[in-house]
């Protein structure tokens, strides 16, 4: 399947695009929202991350047929403010995060992160990770395992779904897709299969798991922050309720006064507030309509409003 960037032309509007300015994608993805940003430079430059090696050299060669304007970074965004200062970036215009798995990544069956191919175990963004979906799947005890797919995945039956799996590879390792997707639809009430497909919130958290998602958040969106100029735009796509809160929290958390300082009539600049939060926004109905996995989708942005 095609990738369809979500909620492309409002995070492009909300980032208000300066020809000669500097901006990072840090979830280069398959380059939808870099070719849209790219397009609009003409002396800027583009700085876009990501650890998948397959959606580097497909984006590569999207952004080429653009402009030279760019460089891809071969690292997670956790390490963005080091990899900029590297190359003597102290300051950008605008940053974005989409936080979402793209559709080539969910699609190929060899992959392991759907639940509609059978594939071995995997979910892995880094191909090169040595820690994979099969590690938390057949090695994590059960408490540790419920509490993965209660916390990350918000499911309900988290407890009967962890004990059956700890059940389950007694017998043998669970080594496939299609072989979770099995123990975890024997572990639900036939009403609940007919709502939902069984495995969608189990998936997701071994996904969360493996790839450590929520642990490095705070870290990149925060440095993120410390990275804008005056002006500069960060604009986040969650589509997840947990990392939709790490993201609404820190941004509240620099958009408001230092309680030190807070109700003082001449407040010092470095205690005043570092951004102002914009108006947040879901996909339309028509987006929806168009791709179904952007339903969840929220997006978050917020401007420096803070010099120095």
């Amino acid at each position: 399947m095609k990738h369809i960037s979500v909620l492309l032309n409002e995070t492009i509007d909300s980032l208000n695009i300066k020809e000669d300015g500097i901006y990072v994608d840090c979830t280069l993805g398959y380059a939808g929202h870099s070719s849209a940003i790219l397009k609009r430079l003409k002396k800027g430059m583009l700085y876009a991350f990501d650890q998948d090696q397959d959606a580097r050299l497909a984006s590569e060669n999207t952004l080429r047929k653009i402009s030279d304007n760019f460089e891809i970074i071969p690292t997670n965004f956790v390490n963005l403010k080091e990899e900029l200062q590297k190359r003597g970036v102290t300051k950008v215009d605008g940053i974005m995060f989409d936080l979402g798995v793209s559709s080539p990544q969910l699609d190929d069956p060899y992959r392991g992160f759907s639940f509609h191919n059978d594939a071995k175990l995997d979910m892995r963004m880094d191909k090169n990770s040595p820690f994979s979906a099969y590690d938390v799947v057949n090695y994590y005890d059960e408490e540790k395992l419920r509490d993965v797919i209660k916390c990350f995945g918000e499911e309900k039956y988290a407890k009967s779904i962890a004990k059956k799996i700890v059940e389950s590879r007694l017998n043998k390792k669970i080594e496939t897709t299609f072989e979770l997707v099995d123990i975890i639809s024997s572990s639900v009430p036939s009403k609940y299969k007919r709502l939902t497909h069984p495995a969608r919130r189990t998936f997701q958290a071994i996904r969360i798991e493996v790839n450590k998602e929520l642990d490095i958040l705070p870290k990149a969106i925060n440095d993120a922050i410390d990275m804008l100029d005056f002006n500069g735009v960060i604009s986040v796509i969650t589509f997840h309720s947990l990392e939709d809160k790490i993201c609404k929290d820190i941004f509240k958390k620099r958009s408001e006064v230092d309680d030190v300082y807070r109700g003082m009539p001449n407040i010092p600049e470095e205690y005043k507030p570092e951004l102002k939060i914009l108006k947040k926004v879901k996909p339309s109905a028509s987006e929806i309509k168009e791709n179904k996995r952007s339903r969840s989708a929220t997006l978050r942005s917020a401007i420096k409003i803070r010099k120095g």
